[in-house]
């Protein structure tokens, strides 16, 4: 297999790769690709791609949709730098919390002799009056691998924790601390919670999540993070709230042009997957997933196709299907291999939107001329035999 690479992939993701693999990012005609944070929407990737696997959690940076209707799986790897940023989330609350950013600047400024700046120091500290965490009430819009782990860390720091995510899933929900508080609706957590920190991916649904009217249903003096992605904060409202006093806070790890200097505002240089530990992580996890599609036509993480993982037969040659999710797909398939004489030993077909993805184990090799008018059916975005 080829693997060409985009970025500068941790050696330890790239040392779960088979040895036999070729990788480089300058491997000719891909079978997979291997991206952190490059932009691949600039960027023609050859028909010989399968797979994109993305180290990092949002896919912004690559075209979907555009993949998608050609049959290639894009990854992402969900929880590999949950730590990391959940560590940051925490962070970025004791800087609201204990108003350091500006302390800092206050300290780094004084000038004169030790007896000066003590004395200084001693006026000016007054300013910077903060609060500590218990009792607060923490509200996490969100409740994925990142949200469930900053709900699960403001709970032991004694934080109340209201947590709002109606797709939340069976596996998140067990990881939950069982002390976490429902909320109803966005606009409950809003209204309830002294700090609300964001945790959703980017999408048409979640653009300026955070706007004027949900703002202004928070308390007087409260805090707001956002270490998702810009585009789900709308950020006129938050300055208007930061100048009203809605808000006393706001963190983020995207500056902007419009961020830039402005009191109550400490904007990060996207520093939440920022850890040697969590590029390790999310690199093994995408070589991990990327190596298992190529080889075995599994799909695990994916964002554009369903889960799709079959136990393989001994003896069977697998055939792996990307199709759109239309009726009679599987049994158009099947009557080409009926008639082949091909006896199917197992079958796995799951749909996800307006995609599916088909695993077929027969008895025998499909010849490539069966490959063929497989390909040839209406519908079927790409098919290959394992």
């Amino acid at each position: 297999m080829r693997i060409r690479t985009y970025n500068a992939i941790s050696a330890v993701g790239l040392d779960r790769l088979p040895g036999s693999y070729e990788v480089g990012p300058d491997v000719e005609s891909p079978d997979g690709v291997l991206v952190r944070s490059a932009d691949l929407h600039s960027v023609t990737l050859p028909d010989s791609v399968l797979a994109v696997a993305r180290a990092g959690a949002g896919t912004n940076n690559i075209p979907v949709a555009e993949l998608s209707g050609r049959g290639v799986v894009v990854f992402n790897t969900p929880g590999a730098n949950a730590n990391a940023v959940k560590e940051l989330v925490i962070a970025g609350i004791l800087l609201a919390a204990r108003n350091l950013v500006p302390a800092a600047a206050f300290a780094a400024g004084l000038t004169g002799t030790d007896a000066e700046i003590n004395e200084a120091t001693e006026k000016g500290k007054k300013a910077f009056v903060g609060f500590e965490l218990p009792g607060r009430t923490l509200g996490v819009v969100g409740l994925g691998a990142i949200g469930v782990q900053v709900a699960n860390a403001a709970r032991a720091l004694g934080m109340r924790v209201l947590g709002f995510d109606p797709q939340i899933t069976v596996r998140h929900a067990w990881q939950l601390a069982s002390d976490v508080q429902r909320a109803a609706s966005l606009e409950d957590v809003f209204a309830g919670a002294d700090i609300v920190t964001v945790h959703v991916p980017l999408v048409d649904a979640t653009r300026g999540l955070v706007n004027a009217e949900r703002l202004s249903l928070m308390r007087p003096g409260s805090v707001l993070l956002n270490f998702s992605r810009a585009g789900i904060v709308d950020e006129a409202a938050v300055l208007a709230a930061t100048e009203d006093g809605t808000l006393a806070s706001y963190v983020c790890d995207f500056p902007s042009a419009a961020l830039q200097g402005r009191d109550k505002v400490v904007a990060l240089p996207h520093l939440g997957a920022s850890t040697g530990e969590a590029e390790d992580n999310c690199a093994v996890m995408a070589a991990e997933q990327l190596t298992r599609y190529l080889e075995e036509g599994e799909i695990r993480n994916s964002v554009n196709f369903p889960e799709a993982t079959l136990r393989r037969g001994p003896g069977t040659t697998r055939l792996a299907i990307a199709n759109s999710n239309v009726p009679n797909m599987v049994g158009q398939i099947s009557t080409l291999l009926a008639d082949a004489g091909l006896n199917i030993a197992d079958l796995l077909n799951k749909s996800r939107g307006d995609l599916a993805y088909t695993i077929i184990d027969v008895d025998g090799e499909p010849s490539d001329d069966l490959l063929a008018k497989i390909r040839s059916i209406s519908g079927v975005l790409a098919a290959r035999r394992l």
